[in-house]
């Protein structure tokens, strides 16, 4: 039962991600250039994503265990070190050269493999960098 809740989530995320066009990395790329030809229509996205998570943690929060009776993982640490600014650093750069974050490229890696693909393996290979910095 777990895994097919698991599953329908991430079929719900994905989809949305497709209907709102965070997909398209023209799309991502229109609302990040402010000071080009800036298409805000994203940003009414983004503040439903802001709307549901506020409400979601509001009744995570209530809870000791989920419904599968595991504990939640929320991070802990609120301070704003060196790792976490480059961290979101190169997350923003990489957005904003290519459009495209980790969840939408894993929503269209399967139907755009060829656009999306390099993406992909760069993101992976950054990852697997980032956990052995972190690691060290």
């Amino acid at each position: 039962m777990r895994l097919l809740i698991v599953f329908i989530t991430g079929l719900i995320f994905g989809a949305g991600l497709v209907i709102s066009e965070m997909t398209n990395p023209a799309k991502v790329i229109g609302f990040l250039d402010i000071f080009g030809e800036w298409d805000p229509s994203l940003a009414f996205v983004m503040i439903g994503a802001i709307t549901v998570t506020l409400i979601g943690f509001r009744i995570v929060l209530r809870r000791e265990l989920s419904w599968f009776k595991q504990q939640f993982k929320i991070p802990e640490n609120r301070q704003i070190d060196s790792k976490l600014v480059l961290g979101a650093v190169l997350f923003g750069l990489g957005w904003g050269l290519v459009g495209l974050c980790p969840g939408p490229a894993l929503a269209v890696i399967l139907v755009h493999a060829s656009s999306t693909g390099l993406f992909f393996g760069m993101m992976v290979a950054g990852m697997f960098l980032g956990r052995l910095y972190m690691d060290r």
